[in-house]
């Protein structure tokens, strides 16, 4: 429960027929003398079809090679939360205990225990690869702390399930620097063991989780630390924010958003300077040395102190007190001594910060490292691939490269392959040289700048052909009259497939894409990005909103699948804005499409499972099946991982389309 004044060690066995009562409707719920927290557990139990004697409620355990995949998906999460789990191990060694790590769903990815009660409490499924979510396998600690959202204790017959309550488990959530619940951390042991400091313990042990994965995730960013005293910078208790390079809230860990009052639904959606007072060029001023504190007197009265480190971390200690300190600096709205014309004279440069790749540097990892990778290419003479699903971003991504480079005084072009025909794919291309006057191709009139390639396998093989004679001989035909000249293009191509498998199934010269593909990079879904708040603070701004989205929502958002990903959320966002009252500023669910309303009502009522947030997957169509099968040179194993679909399934399209599965060859490579 969340509470634990219980003692120690012993049963509860006054419970039993407390569930029997609630199970067989003999006595209203809300009349039941026990905690709403745990009361509201066993309700979700028994509307899952569960009983306490555990009749059909075997709970679904992942294969070694699921289980495989999973550890690699959550491969950060493990990664920094290994030694604290062997820490934990350390305090709880011989007490009769293991230490267990799960996934969002409540699947168990990593265990460390006594080796004598790992195998007892292996008889009951608590070993990595099984799944506790409470669907499953009803109250317990971990499943119900994710339910829950908070840490909790599920103490012996708490438990819902009977077979369970030898056992006491005592459970926190994980939650990640954008807000999102990403795991939990328990410790199970003997009930007869139990101790009341294991809740600490574990809460413990999940903020140093969450600590470690922020300072990963925003090591190269702006940083703030907060904290009541000064000597408690640095600790657990301390609170965590980061900032984007145009001062959005971007991260944020539990202490942070406590001590300021918010919720995790801020995240993304609110600026550093209604928060402190300090505009962003104040606080990047406050990066040089010497990087003493100095104290800050926020809008609301708080009184912090300030330190900007020369690594562009901030830390910030707040103590709230009436006194101020003899050099405090008062709100940003307010006479500084440091004003924004001084600051940006002081401000120390940070390359590239503020070019237009910046605007996708929100806060997801992935996208981040790409804008870091994009950055190194600048200026460098060398091809680019940008890959991933229709409205992913790769138009902008590539209009932002070209922004962002030394080719931005000069011209942006973009060649459409699949909207045009071989004859105007040539004229567009190539240009007209026999007219009179001469019409230039896409080619000259992006000399001096860059054209980009949108679905490059849909050019025609004679055109691939003529463009790589190009490429190699860097050196446009010339025209009538004229001589011939350099190329003088940066060239990036596009595609919603990977031309690796474009070249495998014969669509795609292999020698030009080897002349295209200098580097490739492959953007995620919406689906997969950790930063919708801030994706959707940003869309708002670019239609002039200054309208917010409900938390709440945005919940319900973060698990949708977005099969149109972000053009699909652009036109959504622009579409509820529209919708607005003048007098309202918070986008809620009434103001969205109704075929968006539609779906996000048939996702919530779908079964609370271990499947609750597996996102669904764009439909597979016949051409695409067939090309992925070629690609793989009849490996259907391989074909279906790459497909994301099970090999049962890909027979059945391949029947359906009218192909020959034929025999599997994989077990051949």
């Amino acid at each position: 429960m969340k509470d634990c004044e219980r003692p120690a060690g012993g049963k509860t066995p006054r419970l039993r027929p407390l569930k029997q009562a609630l199970l067989s409707g003999e006595v209203k719920p809300d009349t039941l003398p026990v905690d709403p927290l745990l009361l509201r557990s066993w309700q979700r139990s028994r509307e899952a079809g569960l009983t306490p004697a555990g009749l059909g409620s075997a709970g679904p355990h992942a294969s070694a090679v699921q289980l495989a995949r999973a550890r690699e998906r959550h491969h950060e999460l493990i990664a920094h939360a290994r030694p604290v789990l062997e820490f934990l191990f350390e305090q709880t060694r011989d007490t009769d205990s293991v230490v267990l790590l799960a996934d969002a769903q409540g699947m168990l990815l990593d265990a460390i225990g006594d080796t004598d009660f790992s195998q007892r409490a292996a008889r009951v499924a608590l070993r990595p690869g099984a799944i506790w979510h409470e669907q499953w396998r009803g109250t317990n600690a971990i499943g119900t702390c994710l339910a829950e959202e908070q840490a909790l204790v599920i103490h012996g017959d708490e438990h819902y399930l009977d077979r369970n309550g030898f056992l006491t488990c005592a459970a926190s959530p994980i939650v990640d620097p954008a807000g999102r619940i990403i795991g939990a951390i328990d410790i199970s042991n003997d009930h007869r063991q139990a101790h009341r400091h294991t809740l600490g313990l574990v809460r413990s042990a999940a903020r140093m989780i969450e600590q470690r994965l922020f300072e990963t995730r925003h090591a190269q960013g702006l940083r703030l630390r907060f904290h009541a005293r000064r000597e408690g910078i640095a600790s657990l208790t301390e609170g965590l924010m980061a900032l984007s390079d145009d001062g959005w809230v971007i991260g944020a860990n539990a202490a942070a958003l406590s001590m300021l009052k918010l919720e995790r639904g801020h995240i993304g959606a609110l600026r550093a300077d209604s928060l402190f007072g300090l505009d962003l060029c104040s606080i990047e001023a406050m990066a040089r040395p010497p990087t003493e504190p100095r104290a800050l007197r926020c809008p609301d009265g708080t009184m912090l102190w300030l330190r900007v480190d020369s690594s562009h971390s901030i830390e910030v200690m707040a103590r709230r007190t009436d006194r101020q300190p003899d050099d405090a600096l008062p709100p940003a709205s307010s006479t500084s001594s440091v004003t924004a014309a001084t600051a940006a004279e002081t401000a120390p440069e940070r390359p590239g910060q503020d070019d237009a790749l910046s605007g996708f540097g929100l806060g997801d990892p992935t996208l981040r490292q790409i804008v870091n990778r994009l950055r190194r290419l600048s200026g460098a003479s060398v091809g680019l691939v940008l890959q991933g699903e229709s409205g992913s971003g790769k138009s902008a991504l590539a209009q932002a490269v070209h922004l962002s480079g030394p080719r931005r005084d000069g011209p942006l072009r973009t060649l459409h392959c699949a909207s045009l025909d071989a004859d105007l794919l040539d004229d567009t291309l190539f240009g007209r040289p026999l007219e009179r006057p001469p019409a230039p191709g896409l080619l000259r009139r992006a000399r001096g700048g860059t054209l980009v390639i949108d679905e490059v396998a849909d050019l025609p093989l004679p055109l691939q052909a003529r463009l790589l004679r190009v490429l190699q001989d860097d050196m446009l035909a010339p025209l009538p009259g004229e001589p011939a000249q350099p190329l003088d293009v940066a060239l990036i191509c596009t595609s919603r497939r990977r031309l690796i498998d474009e070249v495998a199934c014969g669509r795609l010269r292999e020698d030009l894409y080897y002349r295209l593909n200098g580097l490739t990079l492959m953007l995620p879904p919406l689906r997969e990005r950790s930063d919708l708040a801030a994706l959707c603070r940003q869309l708002l701004d670019a239609v002039g909103s200054q309208a917010a989205v409900d938390p709440g929502l945005l919940e319900r958002l973060t698990c949708y699948p977005w099969p149109g990903n972000g053009r699909q959320l652009a036109n959504a966002l622009r579409a509820a804005s529209a919708q607005l009252e003048p007098h309202e500023r918070m986008i809620r669910l009434e103001h969205l499409p109704d075929d968006l309303r539609e779906e996000l009502a048939q996702l919530a009522r779908q079964p609370q499972g271990p499947d609750r947030n597996r996102v669904a997957r764009p439909p597979l169509d016949a051409a695409q099946v067939a090309r992925t099968v070629a690609a793989c040179e009849g490996n259907l194993s391989e074909a279906a991982r790459r497909l994301g679909i099970s090999r049962n399934t890909l027979y059945r399209r391949l029947r359906e389309a009218g192909e020959d599965a034929g025999e599997d060859d994989s077990a051949s490579r």
